[in-house]
This record gives structure tokens, C-alpha cells and sequence, in this order.
């Protein structure tokens, strides 16, 4: 399992790459691992608000249909459309092509201390 040490993550599964006061979103290797192959993926609309914690899409596999929760609370800067018609990105690389969204942060600082770095995630995935 690729668990990359410059990314932070969530206990449901979702990395963040913060790239300045955006935060790059996508779900782990664990998770499209346990998802299966990935058929379908319903984006956030771009501008749309989001708190963290908060569904900001769906993912739609062959064994199962699986929320995307927000690491970080902001508005949604960009979106994956590269995802509408290859969401099997999102299996073939979870952290670079497969990503879901750009969010513009909001309280980066005070929201950062919810987030597992890799060995805390590791655990979590190994327990």
C-alpha cells in the first residue's frame, strides 16, 4: 500500500497536498483498493462552499458507492473534469491524476490538527 509521507489524511480515507492556500484532494490507495474498480464519480459544483467533514461528492465502484468527505473547510477552486470521463484515474493514480478537487482554504491552521500524517494513517489502515 502507498502511503506518500508529504500528505496529510483524514481517518476517512481522503489525502490533502496543501499548495499554499489550496488543498489538494484525492482518496488513498487503501481506499480505491477497498472501493474496487471505480465507474463513476459525481463532482462538487466549482465555487461551491464546503465545511469540513462535509460530502463533497460521491464515488461509484463495482462494490460499492462511497462518499468523499472534505479534509478542510473552503471553497471549492477547482474540480477534476478529467474524472467525468476516466474516473478509473482515481484507481490507476489515487495521487496524482485521480485527484478530486482544489479547495481554497478557509482556516487552514485551526482545521490542519484534525488531519493523520502518514505513519498515523498507516496505523489506522494496518489495525
Amino acid at each position: 500500500m502507498n502511503i506518500p509521507k508529504d500528505l496529510l489524511y483524514t481517518k476517512d480515507h481522503e489525502w490533502v497536498r496543501i499548495e499554499g492556500d489550496l488543498a489538494v484532494v484525492g482518496i488513498t490507495d487503501f481506499a480505491q483498493g477497498e472501493l474496487g474498480d471505480i465507474v463513476f464519480v459525481q463532482l462538487p459544483e466549482k465555487g461551491s462552499r464546503i465545511a469540513q467533514g462535509q460530502s463533497l461528492g460521491s464515488i461509484e465502484a463495482v462494490k460499492a458507492v462511497a462518499d468523499v468527505y472534505s479534509p478542510l473547510s473552503g471553497e471549492v477552486a477547482e474540480v477534476n473534469a478529467a474524472l467525468n470521463d476516466k474516473p478509473e484515474l482515481m484507481n490507476q493514480e489515487p495521487y496524482g491524476g485521480g485527484w478530486v478537487v482544489k479547495i481554497r482554504t478557509a482556516n487552514l491552521a485551526a482545521e490542519k490538527a484534525a488531519l493523520l500524517n502518514a505513519a498515523a494513517y498507516a496505523d489506522l489502515t494496518t489495525a
